[in-house]
């Protein structure tokens, strides 16, 4: 019960308010019930005083023989419980018309109710007519309004003590929970916080401390929503770039685990027939054929290197990438005319649908790479007397490029892998026309770079390629 009491707030104030409540109470009751009494009894006494004057003030008109009715009237008119008369030597005196009896009587029944009924006495000096002698008069008051004022005090006091503790409790309660709620409000929010439960808002109709506190709570909670949603965002994000470097890397070091395999082919075979003809065995006697041989498979390793410089330089970060306006048509009739012999001794037809200008924005150097590879491909990979279409087609402000060659297919499972490193569809024919698996590879590269993707797929009559810019 006590850990219960020291753990809740509201008990606190519920306990110390109800026991200051009746404290207070209890102390003023006291304090009504002592003054209340005395401030009544001055009241009478100064009531008696002014009546005992004016009485007095008529007794020096009178003898002390004469005055018996005026002490009568006095006693009968006023609430008198007794007087006694004394001489100047100290000696009681009979009061006229009064017997020495009735005195006694009084004396002896104000003696028994002393303790029961409170009096109010006063004394006064004063001398009769004709008389020298002063006498000394001693007037009781009675004074029972006070005694029922105190024994009502007394009677009510069970009563007002219930009144009191009823009264105490329910303000204590009320007092508690105007003062309590809101600190608990806030301390049940303070929990929510601390297990970062932000999804809450405090009403904010105070206009006092508190009200500045829920207030200032609210900002902190928006601030810690938008902190926490912000570093979640940031942390996901920081997720996928170490993922797509850790891709990175993998891809870079697949590429160059590849690059090595594939470069160690082309000098094993030049190391071969150079160490066949220096030795002069067998068919390595020809010098003339396999020196021309040799002169291939380098010329074919020197476009191979090429090519992975110009990967390299695609995959250096922050590489001088130089944007510029160009047109692609010359580049193409460029290269061309540069295959022109090609073209004619394997009976090509080729199928120009080109505007008179196609400006784009780009780098050309690595342009000039997309469209010899798309173009070379189409060529070295065309039968003979193959039709090879190069059209380019303006759609919402960008061209649409598409480069389509007849008489050959390439194997629906193949085609999600045709842009891979070093992946080649017919290894043996590839070798034959000296193809290193990089130019595709290169042309996806080049158009991610420019915010572009190519795309391949089979026709009826042969393979399409296509990307936009």
């Amino acid at each position: 019960m006590i850990k219960k009491i020291k753990r809740s707030l509201f008990a606190k104030v519920f306990i110390i308010t109800t026991l200051l409540l009746l404290l207070v109470s209890l102390l003023v009751y006291g304090i009504l019930a002592w003054i209340m009494p005395k401030t009544y009894s001055q009241e009478l006494n100064n009531g008696l005083n002014q009546k005992v004057e004016e009485f007095v003030a008529e007794l020096e008109q009178y003898t002390l023989q004469n005055s018996g009715s005026l002490f009568d009237q006095f006693v009968f008119a006023n609430d008198i419980s007794y007087m006694e008369l004394y001489s100047q030597s100290g000696k009681l005196v009979s009061i006229p018309t009064i017997q020495q009896e009735e005195t006694a009587v009084a004396q002896a029944n104000s003696a028994t109710s002393e303790y029961t009924i409170p009096t109010l006495s006063s004394t006064y000096y004063f001398s009769f007519l004709n008389s020298e002698e002063r006498y000394m008069l001693i007037v009781y008051g009675e004074a029972a309004q006070i005694a029922e004022l105190q024994q009502s005090f007394i009677q009510i006091f069970p009563i007002i003590l219930v009144a009191i503790i009823i009264i105490a409790f329910f303000a204590s309660w009320f007092y508690s929970r105007i003062i309590t709620f809101p600190v608990l409000k806030i301390s049940n929010i303070s929990t929510k916080m601390s297990a970062m439960q932000l999804d809450w808002k405090l009403e904010e109709k105070r206009t006092d401390e508190l009200g500045i506190l829920e207030k200032s709570l609210n900002t902190l909670s928006q601030n810690l929503s938008t902190a926490l949603s912000d570093l979640k965002n940031a942390n996901a994000k920081l997720e996928a770039d170490i993922e797509h470097e850790r891709a990175l890397e993998q891809a870079q070091r697949d590429f160059f685990s590849a690059a090595s395999h594939e470069l160690k082919t082309p000098i094993t075979v030049i190391k071969g027939q150079l160490e066949g003809m220096l030795l002069g065995i067998g068919a390595y006697k020809d010098r003339e054929k396999y020196l021309s041989r040799s002169l291939e498979v380098a010329n074919t390793l020197e476009i191979m290197v090429q090519e992975i410089l110009t990967i390299s330089r695609l995959q250096t970060p922050n590489a001088d990438y130089k944007s510029e306006h160009f047109d692609c048509v010359p580049i193409i009739q460029d290269y061309l005319r540069e295959t022109e012999d090609l073209i004619v001794n394997r009976e090509l037809q080729i199928n120009l649908e080109l505007p008179a200008s196609i400006l784009v924005n780009g780098n050309r150097y690595f342009m000039e790479k997309v469209f010899s590879n798309l173009i070379g491909n189409a060529i070295k990979y065309s039968p003979d007397g193959a039709t090879i279409d190069i059209a380019v087609h303006e759609q919402q402000q960008r061209h649409l490029f598409r480069i389509e060659n007849s008489g050959t297919h390439i194997p629906e499972e193949t085609l999600s892998k045709i842009f891979e490193a070093f992946y080649r569809v017919d290894q043996s024919h590839n070798r034959k026309t000296g193809g290193s698996g990089l130019g595709l590879y290169i042309v996806q590269k080049v158009l991610q770079q420019h915010g572009s993707c190519c795309s391949v797929c089979n026709t009826k009559t042969g393979v399409k390629f296509s990307f936009e810019l």
